[in-house]
């Protein structure tokens, strides 16, 4: 078989579905761009070099958050277009990120409960120090709004884990935004700031703001099926 008609193939078999099935097996997505997400991941682990293993895709994921991290400190100290380093950060963030467990899955070699484990406490650090970014290049009260964004980014992965214990079904996404739309948002809004200063500031609030909602909302739904199992099995008794 020539390199061309494998190719062919491989795009085929994308296209219908067979290795995305296999790639994302153990979750469910429901974010605004989940179907183009899903093809260029399921493209991608195939064409990744055996010697690249998940661990290392994570830890390019994480070194993408401190780039973002360093271009608001960047920012702060030197000029605003350092901030536009941001899209390289989010951009190698979500390669490594949306790749490690991906290609685990894609090998058959997934470590459930060691990568779920690794790959919540590397998004918590890594929201962390981007959080701590923003509120060095943040100035006075505008400050706040970096606590705030790291405080409800937590909140939404709280939700993550007590819906993944409650239902058993573990999702990274709140309705159609997930972590790949937070990151075209964020990086959206950088570039702004490089051409309309201090608007930053005040999308920042509204980004907490959202963020806030969306949180009480999937609370609230949450805590409803709760009580609905919380009664059957009452009844069960």
């Amino acid at each position: 078989m020539t390199e061309e008609n494998s190719g062919k193939k491989s795009l085929k078999s994308l296209l219908n579905g067979g290795i995305i099935k296999s790639v994302f097996s153990d979750r469910a997505r429901t974010n605004l761009f989940k179907k183009q997400e899903q093809v260029a991941i399921s493209w991608l682990v195939q064409r990744i070099p055996s010697f690249v293993s998940s661990n290392l895709l994570t830890a390019i994921g994480f070194f993408g958050n401190l780039i973002v991290a360093g271009s608001f400190i960047l920012a702060s100290y030197f000029s605003r277009s350092f901030l536009l380093l941001g899209l390289l950060g989010f951009m190698i963030s979500w390669f490594g990120d949306s790749l490690d467990g991906r290609l685990a899955y894609y090998r058959k070699k997934p470590r459930k409960l060691y990568g779920f484990a690794l790959d919540i406490t590397i998004d918590w650090i890594g929201i962390f120090i981007i959080g701590f970014g923003y509120i060095v290049y943040a100035e006075e009260v505008w400050e706040l709004f970096g606590y705030g964004f790291v405080v409800m980014y937590g909140w939404e992965m709280i939700v993550a884990l007590i819906r993944y214990k409650i239902t058993g079904r573990y999702s990274i996404d709140s309705g159609l935004i997930g972590p790949t739309e937070v990151r075209i948002i964020i990086g959206i809004i950088m570039v702004a700031e490089v051409f309309l200063p201090g608007s930053l500031l005040y999308t920042a609030g509204i980004i907490v703001i959202a963020l806030f909602v969306f949180n009480v909302i999937d609370t609230r739904k949450l805590l409803r099926v709760a009580d609905d199992i919380d009664k059957k099995e009452k009844q069960e008794l």
